[in-house]
């Protein structure tokens, strides 16, 4: 049975649904903030705005502080759930390196000083961006260069367009397509902690109002709205904090992720484009679709040649060694042969002029010169000076071996046949 992308997905993450919603390896932690929200709303309307509904006659008003905590809580939840619930930018990964980025050197060995051939791979592009160039970085895990403001996630296993930051209270990288619900989400929330801050305030007004009490007996009365005040408070250091710290990286068109590690660099920051248009480019485009089709039927791709090993390539250039020097030990007996060959024909003129008388006896003494002469040279030894084109790549007999074949050659037709038979 043919398998959909989310069942063979290399990343960390968890899909339900059959792939339509993606969550990140810690989700466990987003019922965590599920409750930390849901919990402290049910005490409020319980406990608090169920008491406001007859305090304001006019235009029934009291019911309108019920209905507006549970709809803002309801906006909340919908944005905690598209924060976490989505492709953040995963950019697909490869099955293969780009091979067009390969290149053959090679590096000489220490043993011998062979060359030994070796895949190189780049480890970081440049690219431009906004007339600015830019470094990017190669993933071995994704098998790609990743796009600006691209990082790998090490939580998800996964590169992010425009990482942000892996946020374990939603349980999901913050990236380039859900960064506008993330800001939308603690925004928002902090803006609930304050609603609810100052409706439980407002209900120990009306208690001290109702019972001409003080502050201290209105807060007896209702212990519920003394600890939401508390919670709401504590948590207004966190999400509001949160709040003002990313209005100020829209503002200048960082990341969390940029602005830590890049902060004590001063770098010039090549995104930004204004305060204006910054906030414009987070709100006011369209959201990128998701590169990836989660629910798709996966594709087997044909089998690919495996690039050629070290040892291989060190193989392969090992016979083609041999072969090379095989020719150069045959061409070189060659070149050997030839210069034989005329210093026996030389040797044979010379017998021919003598005398009739002696004939018989010079050639049997030709014939064991030529003999010696057939013995003595060593191919082995004057082959292995030979080389196959160390620098130009040509075919080159080295000089020595030609100029020991020379003097060889011409000592022996110095030799008068007298002095042979002597």
């Amino acid at each position: 049975m043919a398998k959909r992308v989310y069942q063979v997905w290399k990343g960390s993450n968890y899909f339900f649904l059959g792939g339509r919603l993606i969550f990140g390896p810690d989700a466990k932690s987003l019922l965590i903030s599920l409750l930390l929200i849901i919990v402290p709303v049910t005490v409020f309307c319980v406990f608090v705005a169920r008491h406001l509904r007859h305090e304001f006659p006019s235009y029934n008003a009291g019911y309108a502080i019920l209905v507006v905590a549970i709809v803002f809580t309801i906006h909340v939840l919908v944005l905690l759930l598209l924060t976490s619930a989505r492709d953040p930018g995963i950019v697909p990964r490869n099955s293969h390196p780009p091979e067009e980025e390969f290149r053959h050197e090679f590096s000489a060995s220490v043993e011998g000083g062979r060359q030994t051939p070796s895949l190189q791979f780049p480890r970081t592009k440049e690219v431009i961006v906004n007339g600015m160039p830019v470094r990017v970085k190669y993933c071995d895990t994704c098998m790609l260069y990743r796009p600006p403001r691209c990082s790998h996630c090490s939580i998800c296993n996964n590169c992010v367009e425009r990482f942000d930051h892996h946020c374990p209270w939603v349980g999901q990288c913050i990236g380039l397509r859900n960064y506008r619900f993330f800001f939308c989400f603690v925004s928002s929330a902090m803006l609930l902690c304050i609603y609810v801050f100052a409706i439980c305030a407002l209900y120990i007004k009306v208690l001290m109002d109702n019972n001409q009490s003080t502050v201290l007996k209105a807060l007896k009365e209702s212990p519920a709205s003394v600890v939401l005040m508390a919670y709401c408070f504590i948590s207004l250091w966190f999400v509001g904090g949160l709040t003002g710290f990313h209005l100020y990286l829209i503002s200048t068109n960082q990341t969390t992720y940029e602005n830590f590690r890049y902060k004590a660099e001063n770098r010039i920051n090549v995104y930004d484009l204004g305060c204006v248009n910054n906030f414009m480019e987070v709100f006011c485009t369209k959201v990128k679709p998701s590169r990836n089709n989660f629910r798709a039927i996966v594709q087997e791709e044909e089998p690919r040649p495996p690039l050629p090993t070290t040892r291989e390539a060190e193989v392969e250039m090992g016979e083609d060694h041999r072969a090379k020097v095989e020719d150069d030990l045959e061409f070189g007996g060659d070149l050997l042969k030839i210069s034989q060959r005329h210093n026996i024909e030389d040797i044979e003129a010379e017998i021919r002029s003598r005398g009739s008388d002696v004939h018989h006896h010079n050639s049997s003494e030709a014939d064991s010169v030529l003999g010696s002469d057939r013995r003595a040279p060593n191919v082995q030894a004057d082959i292995r000076n030979s080389s196959w084109g160390r620098r130009s790549g040509s075919w080159e007999i080295a000089s020595e071996v030609v100029g020991m074949k020379s003097n060889v050659t011409e000592s022996r037709s110095h030799v008068s046949p007298k002095e042979q038979y002597q």
